[in-house]
């Protein structure tokens, strides 16, 4: 399979003054096209920090990040942007929709966002609603829906322009556990309709369950991996 994101000796140090503290300790790691991975560690361990690095948020202290074939880490801000535009799909646990507008619009949104033009595959965007069973949503603004549909507009905002890569941070960390199964099937259908490559950090096991390959992370440095 080809390689998808890549990690090269990652380091992360945050600097406040004369005080620095390393985050991360020398992170190499490999996902492939179609992988669901879940990155796994106590509170901070650095597994955010790593998450956000990845798709290009934050800038390592020293090492490469390798996105679809592209070296993101010594990029200047505004190609970062771009790549994480046409590359990356970001998920967080908090939704990050935009309150005045539907769910139609925060799609529409996100599709103007990537096209510049207004360009929109209308066959791609019915098929992602009928697998994550929003169809009769769409006319709602953020605070007419639950916190579980909410999280699933957030999912298909975050795959309707195809990206190579899915990065979800907490996604089921303000939900219920009723609502984080029905997310959790969601990933598990987009991984397995479109090959949709996700790596998710979880503190949850049963989140963690539903993935192929589990990362185990302590004090910035990977120390084990669960291949299922």
């Amino acid at each position: 399979m080809k390689s998808i994101l890549q990690t090269i000796d990652l380091r992360k140090t945050y600097r406040v003054g004369k005080v620095e503290t390393p985050v991360l300790h020398g992170i190499s790691l490999e996902v492939k096209e179609g992988e669901f991975i879940a990155i796994m560690g106590p509170s901070g361990c650095g597994k955010s920090t790593l998450l956000h690095i990845m798709g290009g948020l934050l800038k390592p202290t020293s090492g490469r990040v390798i996105v679809d074939g592209e070296d993101i880490s010594s990029m200047s801000d505004s190609k970062r942007t771009e790549i994480r535009r046409r590359k990356i799909g970001f998920v967080f646990q908090r939704f990050n929709l935009f309150p005045t507008l539907t769910a139609e619009g925060n799609l529409r949104l996100a599709e103007r966002i990537y096209s510049g033009n207004g360009n929109r595959d209308d066959s791609r965007r019915r098929e992602i609603l009928r697998l994550l069973q929003l169809e009769n949503k769409m006319h709602h603004k953020p605070m007419e829906l639950s916190g579980g549909e909410q999280q699933r507009v957030a999912l298909a905002r975050a795959v309707i322009n195809k990206p190579a890569i899915i990065l979800a941070d907490e996604p089921t960390g303000n939900l219920d556990s009723e609502n984080s199964r029905i997310v959790l099937e969601m990933f598990q259908k987009l991984n397995e309709k479109f090959g949709q490559t996700i790596v998710m950090v979880t503190h949850n096991p049963e989140a963690a369950r539903a993935c192929h390959r589990i990362i185990q992370m302590r004090d910035g440095l990977i120390v084990g991996e669960i291949v299922k």
